[in-house]
Order: C-alpha cells, then sequence, then structure tokens
C-alpha cells in the first residue's frame, strides 16, 4: 500500500514536469535575457569572469583568490512546498520498481524522450558550458555533520575556479552552479531535483548528502542520466549500484568502516564484542539512523557470532537506562563498539564509570564518529561548560577508556592553508562563521574532490571524443559515471581512489585521550591499502593503569565455564554446610535472644518524657550561665553556660528548670531540627539512662517530638560549675576541699571509661558541677548529635579559642577528630582542670606573660617546636608537689605517656587519705553559711539598682510619650486612641534646607539640626504645648491634646510660634554665621485623633484632616512668615489681642482655594502694634511676647556664643559677656504692662505685655545674651 503510495506521488511530480516543460519555451535555445529572468539563482564562469545568464560580468575575479566572490542569492522558487508534505520519507531498501513503476505510468511522450536525453556542452553560438546543480540542506541535521549550503558552496566554487582557471583542466569550459536547500527531507528533496531538472537541465549533481534523500533522487539520476556525487550515503543500500547507476560515493561506505574496526580487533586479538548505538523510534516514522546503518555495516564486516546489542531512541532514553543496558553489557562482553551523538556517548561513559568500568581496566569502548574532526579540534569532547567540575573531572577519567574512529583527516601543510581559506570565504561571503577551534570536515572538503573527479571524467570524455564532436554531442552521464570509477588522482583530502563500483576507499584514524593534555590524539591510523599502522613514539593510554590491552574475555569466562570445576564432592559439601549451620544457629540463638532483648529495651525507650509530664518553670527565675561569677547567682553550669561544646542553644544567659515525678530538673532545648531518631541515637539514649553514678549528672531522658520543641532533662545542680566557684573570690578553698574536688572528677570520669560511652570529650571546669551538698559531679557527656553546636563560632572570637584551651594537642591539630574525644584527651583536660583548682587563675595561666587564648592555642600545637618544649600552663613550685606531679603527668606531649583515670584514682585516694578521717561536714556548713550571707548582701544592692534603672527608664519614657499615656503604659494598661474636638497643630520647616544641606558636611548639618530643636525644645516647654516629633527639619507641635484647654490651644500655639520665630531671628548657624536661618511656619485648628500606634518603638501619632490642612498651611506660607488658616484666625480673634493680616485665596493641595491669614504679633492692652517689616530689611514679624519665656531658652552650652544681641544702651544686657550684633539689629526686650516705657528708637523692636505668661523680658535678654 505504501508503495503504490508513492509509485502514485511520483507519477504526479512527473506528469507536472512534463506540463511545466510543454508549457514553457525551449530552456537550451532561449536567448540570454530569457534566461536572465529565471527563479532560481546560479552562478557561471569562465576563464575570466564571473557572469550571469545575460551575459554581464559580475566581477572579475583572480585564478588565485577566491576571497572576493560575491553572492547572488536566490529568488523564490517555482515550486512553493507545504512544510507538512515534509512527513512523507522515502525508505532507502524501497523496490526499484516503485519508481520504475511512476514512470512507466506516464507512457513514452516526446517530454520522457527529453528528460531520457542528454545534452551537448555548447553549441557554436555560445562557449561551451556545464551546469552543476547543488542539492544541500541549509540547516544542519545535527551538531555533528556542518554539511549545509554555507558551507560546502564556497568548497565547489573554489573547485569550479581552479577546474576553469587558465591552468584547469576545463579552462575553456563556462560552469553554471545552481542550488536547492533539501532540508534532509526525501520530500523537498525529490521536488528541490525535479524543480532544477526541469528548469535548469544540469549535467551533474552534488549532494544529496542525507541517505533518504538521497535513494529517490539518485533513482531518478538513473532515469535521467545524470552523474551524482555525494559525500553522504554511506550505508551499504547504496552499495547496490544496479539500483543507482550513476551515482559516485566520494567518502566511501560503512562497510570501510568495518573494515578499519576489523583491522584493530585482529590486532588486539579480540573476538567477543558487544554494539551499543542509537536508533530511532520506528513508530515515529524517522526510519533508521546514520549510528543504526554504521553498526549494521561494520556487524557484517565483523562476519561475527559472538556478539550482544542493543539498541535506544536516545531522546527517550535516561541515564538509569544506560546504567541497566551497561550492567547488562558487563555479563557479556569487554569490547563496546558505541555509535550516538556526542552528549550520549558522555553520559554512558559516566555511567559505565559509575558501574566500575573503567577503573578497573578490564573494558575498552569504541566510539565510531567519522563525521567528526575531534583530531584536529582543540576542545575536549568530555568537557561540557554548563556541568559542575566534578562531573567534568569524572568524566575526563571515564573517556581514558575510550577509543575513537573517525574519518582519516590530511594533517599537510598545503590542506591547512586550504582549510583556512575556506573558513575565511565562507565568514565573507556565506555568512557561516566556524568556531575558533573548529576545523574543516573532511566530508566537507571532499566536495572539492568531487568537482575535480567530474572535471577530470569530463575532460577524458571529450579527449575520447574528440573537441569538436563532444560540443556537439550530448553529454553521457551514465557514461561520465563510469568514468569516474576506478579513477585515482591527488586531491586536498589526499590520495582520492574510486573503485570500480563508484565508491572511494576511505582511510580512517583511531584516537586514544592523553589524560596529561585531556585531549584525543592520533595513535593510529588504518589505510586501505597497507592495514593498521600506529604513530611513531605513540602508544595508547589504557585505562586502570593497564600497560597492555585487556583481554575480550574473563580468564574463566562470562558464567565461568572455562575453568576447570574442583570443588569438592557433593555429600562433603552438604556435610560441611549442615555443620556449619548447626554452629551458626546456636551462636545466633544467643546472638539473637540478646538482641531481642536489646532490642525490646531499646524499643520500650525507657528515656522518653511526655511534654505534659513535666511542670515547667519560669526561666526568669533560673540561674545564669558558667562565666559569671557565683556570688552573683546560683547556677546551673555546664550544659547552660554560653561558651561551652554543648546542647545547641548554650548561648543563653538563664536555665529553665522544671519538675519531673518529683524531681527538679534542669531543662535544655534542642534547637536541632528534622531530629533523625535512629536505631544508634535511641541505643545511646537508653545506655545514657541506664548511666547512674554519684559523680555523674542524672539523664532523666528527652522529649524529642517536634512538637512543641524537644529537650533533654537532666539532674539540677543549683550552686553552679567548679569553673564558678573557683571565680569567686569569696569562697575560700583549702588544700582538704580542693583535692576533695579532684578526687570528685577522677571517680566520675574512670566510672564514665569503663561504660560503652567510653570518653568524655569536652571535660572542663564548666562541665563539673555542684549540686546542693557540695558534690561534684560530671556533665555534657555523651548524646555528641545532640550537643552539635547549631552554628559555629567565629574563628576569631575570643570564646572560640578559650574553649579549646582543655583540648589535648592532638586533637587540637585534628580539626576534623570524633566529638567524643578520646579517653587520653579527657585526661590531658583533667591536668587543665587541676591547675585552674590550684591557681585560681583561669585556665592555662601562664603568670604575667599573659598571652591571648589564640596564641596559647598555636602554642600548644605547635608542641615543642616553639619553646623547645611543649607549651604549658605555669606550675607553682611552692604548691602540692603531689599535686604538681599529677598536673604535669597529665599534660605530657604524649597521650601514652598520661595516666588513666583509674591510676590517678589511687595516687589522689593516697593523698587525700589524711583528710577523708576529718569531719568535711562541719566545712561544708560553715562555707554555706558564709554563701548565704553574701547572698543577702548582693540582694539588697541588686535591689537598689533595679530601682534606679527603673526610674531611669520611666522617664526616658516620659520624653518620648505625653506623661499621661506613657503612665498608663507603664500601669500595663493599653492606650485607646482619642478623639479631640479642637487642636492647634504647628508645622514648620526650614526654607532652603536642602541647599544648605548639599554646601555642609553631614555632621555640620546634625550640628546644626541639634542646636536648632535643642533652641525650639527649650521654648516649647514653657506653653501648653505637645511636641509630636521632628522629621529632618520639620518640626511639629499640637496644642489642646493630650490634656484639653478648652479655646486656648490657639493661643498657646500661636504664642509659641511668634516666640520660635523670634528665636530665629537671633540663631545663628555654626559654620555659616552670617546666614539668616529661615524658618516657615503654618498654623491650623480642627478637629483630630491621636493614640500610641506601634509595639516596638512606639509612638504618639496624630490622625485627621486637620494634620494635612496644617501641613499645607506651612507648606504654601512664606520664609520667617506665620501662615494661619481662617479657623485659628477665629479662634484668635476671641483674644483681641493677636495682629493678624489677610493674605487672601491661597490654593491648596486638595482643598482648593482657601482665605489665609499672616500672624504678625500680639497686641498689648496699649495697642501697640509690630510693624509690618522689622528694621534693616529683617523679614517676618516679630512676636509681641506676654509671658516668661523658658528657662534656659537660646542657652545652648555647646555653642555659648552663638546668639548675641545688643541693649538699647549698646552694652550687654545681662549676658556679662561679649555680645555681637545680627542683622545690625538690637532688640531691648523689657517687662512692662504699657508701652510708655518703650524706647522711640527705629533700629529696636520692643517686646512687651505679660497678661497669662509671667516675666518675659529680662529672661529672655538673658538667655539670648
Amino acid at each position: 500500500m505504501l508503495k503504490s503510495k508513492r509509485a502514485l506521488v511520483l507519477s504526479v511530480i512527473s506528469l507536472l514536469g512534463s506540463l511545466v516543460s510543454l508549457a514553457g519555451s525551449e530552456y537550451r535555445t532561449s536567448s540570454n535575457g530569457s534566461n536572465s529572468n529565471a527563479e532560481s539563482s546560479h552562478y557561471e564562469y569562465n576563464d575570466s569572469a564571473f557572469v550571469n545568464h545575460s551575459g554581464n560580468v559580475i566581477e572579475q575575479i583572480s585564478p588565485k583568490s577566491l576571497k572576493n566572490l560575491r553572492h547572488i542569492k536566490p529568488s523564490s522558487p517555482s515550486f512553493a512546498l507545504n512544510a507538512k508534505t515534509a512527513g512523507n520519507q522515502y525508505a532507502i531498501d524501497d523496490d526499484l520498481n516503485s519508481t520504475q513503476a511512476a514512470y512507466s505510468s506516464v507512457g513514452p511522450s516526446p517530454m520522457m524522450a527529453a528528460l531520457r536525453g542528454h545534452y551537448a556542452i555548447g553549441t557554436h553560438s555560445e562557449p561551451p558550458h556545464v551546469k552543476f546543480a547543488i542539492l544541500l540542506p541549509e540547516k544542519p541535521r545535527n551538531r555533528r555533520d556542518v554539511r549545509i549550503l554555507s558551507t560546502i558552496r564556497p568548497v565547489i566554487e573554489m573547485a569550479t575556479r581552479v577546474v576553469t582557471g587558465p591552468e584547469g583542466v576545463l579552462r575553456n569550459v563556462r560552469i553554471e552552479i545552481d542550488y536547492r536547500d533539501t532540508q534532509c527531507s526525501s520530500t523537498y528533496g525529490a521536488l528541490g531535483a525535479f524543480d532544477i531538472f526541469l528548469k535548469r537541465k544540469p549535467d551533474v549533481f552534488f549532494g544529496p548528502i542525507c541517505d533518504y534523500v538521497i535513494a529517490p533522487i539518485a533513482r531518478y539520476n538513473s532515469v535521467w542520466g545524470i552523474p551524482i556525487l555525494t559525500t553522504g550515503g554511506l550505508t551499504d543500500a547504496f552499495s547496490i549500484k544496479p539500483n543507482y547507476p550513476t551515482l559516485t560515493r566520494m567518502m566511501g561506505s560503512y562497510s570501510d568502516t568495518g573494515l578499519a574496526v576489523r583491522e584493530i580487533r585482529r590486532h588486539f586479538n579480540w573476538t567477543v564484542q558487544a554494539f551499543i548505538y542509537h536508533d530511532n523510534d520506528e513508530n515515529k516514522g524517522k526510519g533508521h539512523s546514520d549510528c543504526s546503518m554504521a553498526i549494521s555495516s561494520i556487524f557484517r564486516a565483523l562476519n561475527t557470532t559472538d556478539y550482544f546489542s542493543h539498541n535506544f531512541d536516545e531522546t527517550e532514553t535516561s541515564y538509569k537506562d544506560y546504567l541497566q543496558f551497561l550492567t547488562k553489557t558487563k555479563r557479556k562482553a569487554r569490547i563496546v563498539i558505541m555509535c550516538a551523538s556526542p552528549a550520549t556517548i558522555r553520559e554512558i561513559m559516566l555511567a559505565a564509570a559509575e558501574l566500575n568500568m573503567v577503573d578497573s581496566g578490564e573494558y575498552v569502548f569504541f566510539n565510531i564518529e567519522i563525521f567528526s574532526s575531534m583530531a584536529a579540534t582543540k576542545k575536549p569532547p568530555w568537557f561540557v561548560k554548563n556541568d559542575t567540575d566534578e562531573r567534568n573531572q569524572k568524566a575526563k577519567n571515564a573517556y581514558t577508556a575510550l577509543l575513537q574512529v573517525v574519518a582519516r583527516q590530511p594533517e599537510d601543510e598545503e590542506y591547512r592553508r586550504f582549510s583556512e581559506e575556506v573558513k575565511q570565504l565562507t565568514k565573507a561571503n556565506f555568512n557561516y562563521t566556524y568556531a575558533e577551534d573548529e576545523p574543516v570536515s573532511t566530508f566537507v572538503t571532499a566536495f572539492y574532490d568531487a568537482v575535480l573527479l567530474y572535471a577530470y571524467a569530463l575532460n577524458d570524455s571529450i579527449a575520447l571524443l574528440g573537441e569538436e564532436r563532444a560540443l556537439q554531442q550530448p553529454i553521457n552521464g551514465t557514461h561520465l559515471a563510469h568514468l569516474m570509477w576506478g579513477k585515482s588522482f591527488k586531491g586536498i583530502t589526499g590520495n582520492v581512489t574510486i573503485d570500480a563500483n563508484g565508491d572511494r576507499l576511505s582511510d580512517y584514524s583511531l584516537l586514544d585521550l592523553n589524560p596529561n593534555t585531556g585531549m584525543f590524539e592520533i595513535v593510529a591510523n588504518y589505510f586501505h591499502d597497507g592495514g593498521l599502522h600506529f604513530v611513531e613514539g605513540k602508544t595508547i593510554h589504557w585505562s586502570g593503569g593497564r600497560l597492555t590491552a585487556p583481554p575480550d574475555r574473563p580468564t574463566c569466562g562470562f558464567d565461568g565455564s572455562l575453568c576447570p570445576d574442583k570443588s569438592l564432592p557433593g555429600y562433603a559439601i552438604l556435610s560441611l554446610i549442615l555443620g556449619v549451620c548447626v554452629i551458626c544457629m546456636a551462636i545466633a540463638s544467643i546472638l539473637g535472644y540478646r538482641h531481642y532483648k536489646l532490642e525490646a529495651e531499646i524499643n520500650s525507650m525507657t528515656w522518653k518524657v511526655h511534654a505534659n509530664e513535666v511542670l515547667s518553670c519560669n526561666p526568669s527565675h533560673g540561674h545564669r550561665g558558667s562565666m559569671h561569677l557565683m556570688a552573683k547567682r546560683g547556677s546551673q553550669a555546664t550544659i547552660y553556660s554560653e561558651d561551652l561544646n554543648s546542647l545547641p542553644g548554650d548561648r543563653q544567659i538563664y536555665i529553665q528548670f522544671g519538675f519531673y515525678k518529683g524531681c527538679k530538673v534542669a531543662i535544655k532545648k534542642i534547637n536541632i531540627h528534622n531530629l533523625n531518631l535512629n536505631r544508634t541515637m535511641m541505643l545511646e539514649l537508653k545506655r545514657m539512662k541506664d548511666l547512674q553514678h554519684d559523680h555523674l549528672v542524672r539523664f532523666y531522658g528527652a522529649c524529642l517530638d517536634p512538637s512543641p520543641e524537644p529537650f533533654v532533662l537532666t539532674e539540677y545542680c543549683p550552686k553552679g560549675s567548679l569553673q564558678d566557684i573557683l571565680e569567686n573570690e569569696t569562697i575560700k578553698l583549702d588544700w582538704m576541699f580542693k583535692i576533695s574536688l579532684m578526687h570528685d572528677i577522677v571517680k566520675g570520669m574512670a566510672f564514665l571509661h569503663s561504660t560503652e560511652i567510653h570518653s568524655h570529650g569536652a571535660l572542663k571546669s564548666s562541665n563539673c558541677v555542684v549540686d546542693s551538698r557540695f558534690v561534684l559531679k560530671v556533665t555534657d557527656f555523651g548524646l555528641h548529635q545532640l550537643r552539635k553546636p547549631t552554628e559555629e563560632l567565629d574563628q576569631e572570637s575570643y570564646a572560640y579559642w578559650k574553649k579549646l584551651l582543655w583540648t589535648s594537642p592532638e586533637l587540637l591539630r585534628d580539626p576534623h577528630h570524633d566529638p567524643a574525644g578520646t579517653p587520653k584527651g579527657d585526661v590531658y583536660s583533667f591536668g587543665i582542670i587541676v591547675q585552674e583548682i590550684v591557681s585560681r587563675q583561669g585556665p592555662f595561666y601562664t603568670g604575667d606573660d599573659e598571652k591571648s587564648p589564640k596564641e596559647i592555642i598555636k602554642l600548644v600545637k605547635n608542641g615543642p617546636e616553639s619553646y623547645g618544649m611543649p607549651f604549658r600552663p605555669r606550675v607553682d613550685e611552692t604548691s602540692y608537689e603531689d599535686v604538681n606531679n599529677i598536673m604535669v603527668k597529665c599534660w605530657a606531649e604524649e597521650p601514652l605517656e598520661r595516666p588513666d583515670f583509674n591510676l590517678l584514682k589511687t595516687i589522689i585516694r593516697k593523698i587525700n587519705k589524711e583528710n577523708e578521717s576529718g569531719n568535711i561536714l562541719d566545712n561544708l556548713l560553715q562555707r554555706m553559711e558564709q554563701y548565704a550571707n553574701n547572698l543577702e548582701a548582693l540582694v539588697e544592692e541588686r535591689t537598689q539598682d533595679y530601682f534606679e534603672e527603673k526610674r531611669k527608664c520611666e522617664e526616658l519614657l516620659y520624653q518620648l510619650l505625653p506623661r499621661s499615656v506613657a503612665a498608663q503604659l507603664i500601669m500595663g494598661k493599653s492606650v485607646i486612641a482619642e478623639t479631640y474636638d479642637q487642636v492647634t497643630i504647628y508645622f514648620s520647616d526650614i526654607v532652603g534646607f536642602t541647599s544648605i544641606s548639599a554646601q555642609s558636611t553631614p555632621m555640620q548639618v546634625v550640628d546644626l539640626l541639634n542646636d536648632l530643636y535643642t533652641c525650639f525644645d527649650s521654648i516649647v516647654e514653657n506653653f501648653d504645648v505637645y511636641k509630636v516629633e521632628t522629621i529632618g527639619d520639620a518640626y511639629m507641635v499640637v496644642s489642646g491634646l493630650p490634656m484639653r484647654n478648652g479655646n486656648l490651644h490657639a493661643r498657646e500655639i500661636s504664642r509659641m510660634a511668634l516666640a520660635l520665630l523670634a528665636a530665629v531671628y537671633k540663631f545663628s548657624i555654626r559654620h555659616r554665621p552670617n546666614e539668616q536661618l529661615r524658618l516657615r511656619i503654618g498654623l491650623h485648628s480642627g478637629p483630630c485623633v491621636a493614640g500610641v500606634v506601634g509595639l516596638k518603638m512606639p509612638r504618639y501619632c496624630l490622625f485627621g484632616d486637620t494634620v494635612n490642612t496644617a501641613s499645607r498651611m506651612e507648606s504654601n506660607g512664606e520664609a520667617l512668615k506665620i501662615h494661619v488658616s481662617s479657623t485659628t484666625k477665629q479662634l484668635l480673634d476671641t483674644f483681641g489681642t493677636f495682629d493678624i493680616t489677610e493674605r487672601g485665596l491661597v490654593p491648596m493641595k486638595g482643598k482648593g482655594e482657601m482665605l489665609t491669614y499672616w500672624l504678625n504679633g500680639e497686641k498689648t492692652e496699649s495697642s501697640f502694634k509690630s510693624p509690618a517689616k522689622p528694621p534693616d530689611g529683617v523679614g517676618g514679624p516679630v512676636a509681641l511676647l506676654n509671658g516668661v519665656p523658658p528657662t534656659g531658652i537660646l542657652n545652648n552650652n555647646n555653642n555659648s556664643a552663638m546668639y548675641s544681641l545688643n541693649s538699647a544702651n549698646g552694652g550687654g544686657g545681662g549676658g556679662g559677656g561679649t555680645t555681637k550684633k545680627l542683622n545690625n539689629v538690637s532688640y531691648n526686650f523689657i517687662k512692662s504692662n504699657s508701652t510708655k516705657n518703650l524706647p522711640n528708637t527705629k533700629a529696636r523692636v520692643s517686646l512687651g505685655g505679660e497678661d497669662t505668661i509671667r516675666g518675659v523680658t529680662q529672661p529672655l535678654l538673658t538667655q539670648i545674651n
């Protein structure tokens, strides 16, 4: 059915071609002008110029240079092909009858005669010419195959230029070249061939390269009688020349590749191999892949029966699949022949490395990569830019077991020059740029040899017929094709030999990876006429460090059948097995019972604690860590201290405790998430639970549930750690007590070392705690997975190095040592603790030569190299000699020289023998009574400190929030937002502040704002107002809240504004004393809501439209003026003392136009009115203040000379110091109920009145001066 459809398609194409040919004008006899309108572009060559069909010279070309060839872009093809038809592919091995049937269906006709006819190479009216037809894809079908129009056109044109040159074999012949894009589609390729045949009547086809395109076109050419030369069609199907009588293959066939592999296999005496290759999924209609065809040809050439084969579709195969079929391959063969894309080969080799098929050196992989020019490239195939360095390194190692079989590429200088010329021409004229290290493939340059071969054959044909006769007689393509067969000549790719079947005899190279350079190098070459030849000085680098090639099968075979059976008789084996089984069963029964019992105990989880079983107390009632003096707290140390290698979360000051089954316990939370409770940890928890000793802290259990939070319970020791006691100078320790403490440590550690825990790993004075009976116990041992810190300490921190002071030198030198430490390391730590007890100067006391912990650790790690002897703490020779000996032995440099704790227990028992008989209880009671007295004094002292700090905090809060609001917060009450019917809000900012800031340093800006707001704050304190906030240069004040004051809020704010404005006139900027600070003020009255916002840094904020309007009043005001709204003006009019001038309607953002006013000052009872403009050009109103100005106003202690004033008499007005005149204006502030005492001086502005605020003049004068 499929063949009949194909025949029908071919019949339709043939009929369509006949109609087009009959309808068109006679192509060969048409004029040059008609040819110039051809739809498909082409080139013509003669001996001197590059011309088109109209006979016009396009460009003169030097015979020695092809760099400036101009490209004529093709016009639209006459056949508009639908891309959807590209799916109809023709199989290579279709029966020839399909094609013949297509032509026979047309029947004999003049057109078919024309199709089968041949054409003369010229007439008497025009010079001899030959037409080339190039059938190639414009885009590559894969990354390996670059045989496309852009890369092959320059090669063909260079060859054409040579053969038609002055010294060429066709120097008197003009060559026309036409191109078609096959798209590697049997449909598009066939239609393109028909199109170019009907329109151009070509004399020879170069290409196609894709097997499924070559098949139909080569069959057509057998009918048309046109030679076809290609570097494709390597499959064995094209060797059947009766089906393809005019096909010449310029790169041979896959059979040649098989011969090369066969020769390699014979050289190494291999007979067993596996084939792994990529093939398309035939259900998708793609046909067989190139790799499938290549492997099939190689298989036939090897003629083997001992093999294993596996094919896969690389587009649907994963890395896991590679592992699976390589596992099968391991059991079948050791020599693996592969064919796939480079990316797939890399994944297969990585899988092989994972299966130990590389490092074992027993396997060899061959990659059939004949299209590659790997020998000339500088890019290693194992390297992938986007992959990790680790995988790239693994791939490089895997490629040591890989050998590559590639088409041999010439290595002479002529070919290198030719390649460079091709690259330059391709880039200049054909818009294709080779990569920097990309060589020109021989499958591309072989087209150069194809043109030469055709030219030689055509020249031979002309020579046989005679030039005169050849010009008039049609070219016989079939005869010409057979003239090419059996020919040998020197081509650009080397010696070209075409066999009698029309196939080139190809040569191949064997490539091996050089492990030093990471590049593949040629180690051997296969020549079709000389066999396999190894390159002199090159050897194959076999994987696994082998020096010779591995055998192709194991010694005993893959199934062990090649080795003789030396096993015991069956009955002997049976008896032996039964005996062993009985013994094993007995042992297993004993072990099983013990294991069952142990597992039962482990699974019972007696250590497990439920959260609801623990009554937790407030952590604030706990005790501080061991870094604090014991006199300052009752402490539970060790696992609760700040710098210990203990459970996560140790860096906390207080330890939470509680009650569990009537016992007071310490609760330690675990900050390890996603805890994996495996058998090992459960076993360790069981051992910790079972561990009990008088001098070891008891482990009660653990709650490892993630909710609410995991924790462990241990015995609670309220007296703190040994480190606490030693650091507390109020506790006096005599030698009896010191040796008793040492004895307790030794007894606890001796027992710990005898258990399955074996060692402590973090023994130090802070891990030795004292219970309520002054019994010393060791803690913080075991459970190292839980005690792993959640975050690493900074290696430059003091705490990081200090915690290492007790660590032995051998552990310090090993940064990855076991956290559990070693028994000898614990002995060293005990020696440092003894030094602490004896000297009470902290660990590693070195006398006057004080060193940091970091320096000490480095000296200890260096060993005897630093001082000629190991660096150790200073030993007081006056101390107890026996104790000194213990210290020195315990911290010996060599671990084997240190005594164990059993020996130490014996030594200390002898030292403490006479003291054991004494009454220690009386001494303990005396120490406890002294400790209690010290605590009472400390409690009273800390109570006083607490109340003082409380007072300071409340005072600070009163400054941040209104006193009434702060009082509610202190009492723990929530502050509810409150609505106020009438308040007056003040806004001000500094005009030109941005310019001042830009011209000042940041510190100068800070000083300016600090001076200004210090001045403002001093003034604001004397009015019934509340300062809300300052933002940059903006200042916000309100009156009427939080304490309501009726309608007085407008007057209070206005008077404050006048006072602030008056102060601004006298304000001097430190770093710009001659510049007047210009303040812009806006006032508005109305309702608002006030409340506290936020939990952290709470703020007392105002909300409502009144706030926005007040801000608009300020922003729309003018410098050194007070801008008031009509609402505020109405309230001020009720007092009758303020001088207000109407400004007019002012547009406000979001408000429209508003009627606003200027506040000029406050009038006195004598109807004094301030001038509209201050003397000497000082802009803005001057306030007539009634009342006492604020104490300390404008008296800045940080800048006492900032403000100055001249009195009416020209002297200092009570300031007692030198004053300076600001802006040539003198101010005289007087205290008076009337204006009769005001000086009548134009250079003075008088301020008076005292209706409600008392004593205004003299204090203000004093503060300003």
